[in-house]
């Protein structure tokens, strides 16, 4: 028999309902706050770096010089896939999306694992590590097999981000150019209980393997709704061309009530602290590249915003969008590069969720019909 009262009330989304205690990331919406392990992540965004803050979050504090040299070897060592993994990527579509085509090797990954389903803490340290040094790796590889060309091997010499960026375009990215994506690395790593990290810990509380609460997460984060929206700013971006059509666009989306990419979040009741690092980090952009046009829009869009619905505030995908295309990424990258971080978080929070596990078993509330008697089939 159920446990829930006949009048109980459905938390539609879960909102409002506590699913997990955490240590990893607190998000406190009402005053537009977000810490990792209690640190500010605008003092992590100023100071920190992807390697350092993935540390702080696997391990619970920031890092010794040595510890840290560590763990940045070890990511090192694990960017490179298997022969047979590459190979088999040639054969995939070419139009296969990114997402799907890192669901699918991250799970074939799972079988090449040499810790195999173990879920001892150890191994799932190692697992971590692979599937956080990877994650690049997959995502340049694809996008150059999509293009008809031999992927890029990582190079050991450079960091997770700059590595990255090399490895999609061929060349070395500039300290300033690395920098940039190294803090929309740390901004996007962990965010509480979003869908994609519910996912995660709800594969894990069935004492899943970590691959494949991975896998899950990924298709979590592909949905439009998720970490698919900085795409549809992209390209709400490039529809509109020019600050003038701002307006007409607004009225319009207002009137219908339609929702705008970039805008608006369920836990932010205020301006998301991510934004705004990311918000200065376009305009800095702007300034060294000389081009202002995307962050003209932005600023234009975030503007009429603000005049016509005041209490709402943009969000981590708006900005992240102009400064992904303005270093050279492609928009079919943008949620990509979101697991490119976030792995380091679904990670954690795998191996947190094992440390003091409950599979997840919500209830549900029936509302079908009742009292129904079987017809035979000739009676129908």
């Amino acid at each position: 028999m159920s446990s829930v009262p006949a009048a109980a009330q459905v938390a539609k989304g879960l909102e409002g309902v506590v699913a997990a205690a955490t240590q990893l990331s607190d998000v406190q919406g009402l005053i537009g706050k977000l810490t990792y392990r209690g640190y500010d992540i605008n003092d992590l965004a100023d100071h920190s770096t992807f390697e350092e803050t993935v540390d702080l979050l696997w391990y619970g504090t920031l890092p010794s010089a040595e510890l840290l040299d560590k763990l940045t070897r070890k990511l090192i060592a694990a960017r490179p896939l298997p022969h047979e993994v590459l190979e088999g990527m040639e054969l995939f579509p070419k139009q296969a999306s990114t997402m799907d085509v890192l669901r699918t090797v991250v799970s074939k990954l799972g079988m090449h694992d040499p810790d195999g389903v173990s879920n001892s803490v150890s191994a799932n340290v190692r697992k971590s590590i692979r599937l956080t040094a990877r994650m690049p790796t997959i995502t340049a590889a694809w996008y150059n097999i999509s293009q008809g060309r031999k992927p890029i091997p990582p190079r050991s010499d450079l960091s997770h981000a700059a590595n990255f960026l090399y490895m999609l375009h061929g060349n070395e990215p500039t300290e300033h150019e690395a920098r940039i994506l190294d803090i929309a690395l740390i901004l996007h790593m962990d965010h509480g209980l979003n869908a994609s990290t519910f996912v995660a810990r709800s594969i894990a509380s069935t004492e899943s393997d970590m691959y494949s609460a991975i896998s899950g997460a990924l298709g979590a984060l592909k949905g439009p709704l998720h970490g698919g929206a900085n795409e549809a700013v992209m390209k709400m971006l490039l529809h509109l061309g020019d600050p003038s059509k701002v307006e007409p666009f607004f009225q319009d989306a207002l009137a219908r009530k339609q929702k705008i990419p970039g805008f608006g979040h369920r836990i932010y009741k205020t301006t998301d602290p991510r934004a705004e690092q990311l918000r200065r980090i376009a305009l800095e952009l702007a300034d060294a590249t000389g081009n202002h046009k995307w962050v003209e829009l932005s600023e234009k869009m975030r503007e009429v915003m603000r005049r016509e619905r005041p209490e709402i505030y943009v969000n981590v995908d708006f900005y992240s969008a102009s400064v992904y295309y303005t270093l050279g990424i492609p928009i079919d990258l943008f949620t990509p590069i979101f697991a490119i971080s976030r792995v380091a978080g679904w990670t954690a929070h795998v191996m947190e969720q094992l440390l003091d596990n409950r599979i997840v078993r919500p209830d549900s509330v029936y509302v079908g019909p009742k009292d129904q008697k079987y017809v035979p089939l000739d009676q129908r």
